[in-house]
């Protein structure tokens, strides 16, 4: 005990500085700790940029959402303006860029309809959803040029739709809405891609001209056949938002299904159908393409040294991640490429556009499908062993293994 006491009395100077050095060192590394989970960016603010109209506008802010860091750069917006990202876009990264696009006066004309309106939308379809008049069909076309008349209007934009003309179309017995531009009845069936066989009959000359409320009928004779009506389903187009989580995943523009009419010749025996093959199919409504925003921001992914993990994706699905490391070069021209790279921030093997090589079940994740991973959005291009027994399992591409850039 008397020389644990003379020991701390002769280096008790020297302990104190230790221990003083020991909390500062801990307390640097928690701070580097808080700052990897995000906090650092609420302390000390992040950087947003605004351009509008032409001008840029820097500030730094402790924000949340678009609307407050609106509010902080003291930039007022009405109603018929548009910000992008939207005024609820909750803020987590450290910068951001955010474009507002004024609303303007914009003059649309349709046939003795003339409405003036305030609009920030760019395409003639978003511009006449914004008036109150009937929306676009796919066949309608529209103009737009600087109005002339600036006594009645004043300075502003007028758009002129010019409607397609309304007939009835029969096939095979079913009548449908349609709508053409075409002058003739010839011109009209081959812009809407209907194949007459050598048995079918239309019920006016193709050179006669296409009226507004008339009737073409086409049917075939000596077949039974069936129209019906099916839907066309939507695309979908992913952007990746590096701001965003993986796992992150929310529709910026919902899609929606178009419609075409598809005829069925059906095969009859002994009173039951036994087949039926489609012999006419005309689109009716494009489908809209569908936008989603898919988190990109690296995070806790996939490593070698974890070797497997459980990755949750955005639908709730979980997916058993494994990594293998093998040339892909066999499988690339299955989704129409032919070279791959090694990402260099983390040596997964991807495609052409940034995907993931990713092997699969194909029975539930088809080639070609884009799939969601820890390390990033992938592109299932081949399968294994393991697929049997993990049916949602992801066996990701990687140069972890022979470290040969290949």
């Amino acid at each position: 005990m008397q020389l644990s006491l003379s020991f701390f009395r002769e280096h008790r100077f020297k302990l104190l500085i230790a221990s003083t050095l020991l909390f500062v060192l801990s307390f640097i590394w928690v701070g580097n700790a808080t700052a990897d989970d995000g906090t650092a960016t609420a302390r000390n603010g992040r950087l947003v940029t605004f351009h509008d109209r032409g001008s840029q506008k820097v500030i730094l802010t402790h924000a949340k959402s678009v609307k407050e860091a609106l509010n902080d750069a003291d930039i007022a917006t009405a109603a018929e303006d548009t910000v992008e990202p939207k005024l609820d876009t909750e803020l987590v990264a450290t910068d951001y860029a955010i474009n507002i696009y004024r609303a303007r006066p914009v003059v649309v004309v349709d046939g003795s309809v003339r409405q003036k309106i305030m609009t920030a939308a760019q395409t003639p379809s978003s511009i006449v959803e914004s008036a109150d008049v009937d929306a676009l069909r796919d066949e309608d076309r529209t103009t737009t040029a600087a109005n002339g008349d600036i006594i009645t209007d004043g300075a502003s934009t007028v758009l002129t739709i010019d409607r397609a003309t309304e007939f009835t179309l029969q096939l095979y017995g079913k009548p449908t809405t349609a709508y053409t531009h075409e002058t003739t009845v010839g011109e009209m069936l081959d812009q809407k891609g209907v194949k007459l066989a050598a048995n079918d009959t239309v019920s006016v000359d193709q050179d006669t001209p296409i009226t507004a409320g008339m009737t073409v009928a086409i049917w075939r004779e000596g077949a039974q056949t069936a129209t019906v009506e099916e839907p066309i389903t939507f695309p979908v187009r992913q952007v990746l938002d590096v701001d965003q989580p993986i796992g992150h995943r929310s529709v910026q523009t919902p899609g929606v299904n178009g419609k075409k009419s598809v005829t069925y010749e059906i095969t009859i025996v002994s009173g039951r159908e036994t087949g039926r093959k489609a012999i006419q199919t005309v689109t009716l409504e494009q489908p809209k393409e569908q936008i989603e925003i898919i988190g990109a921001k690296p995070g806790n992914g996939l490593t070698k040294s974890k070797g497997a993990q459980q990755f949750t994706d955005s639908k709730g699905i979980s997916h058993r991640e494994t990594y293998y490391d093998l040339p892909m070069n066999v499988v690339m021209g299955a989704c129409g490429g032919d070279t791959y790279t090694v990402r260099a921030a983390d040596g997964a093997k991807v495609d052409k556009d940034g995907y993931i090589l990713v092997a699969a079940n194909l029975k539930n994740y088809p080639r070609c499908s884009i799939v969601e991973t820890s390390m990033g959005p992938g592109k299932v291009y081949d399968t294994g062993g393991f697929a049997v027994k993990h049916p949602h399992g992801f066996d990701l591409a990687t140069d972890w293994t022979n470290n040969d850039g290949r």
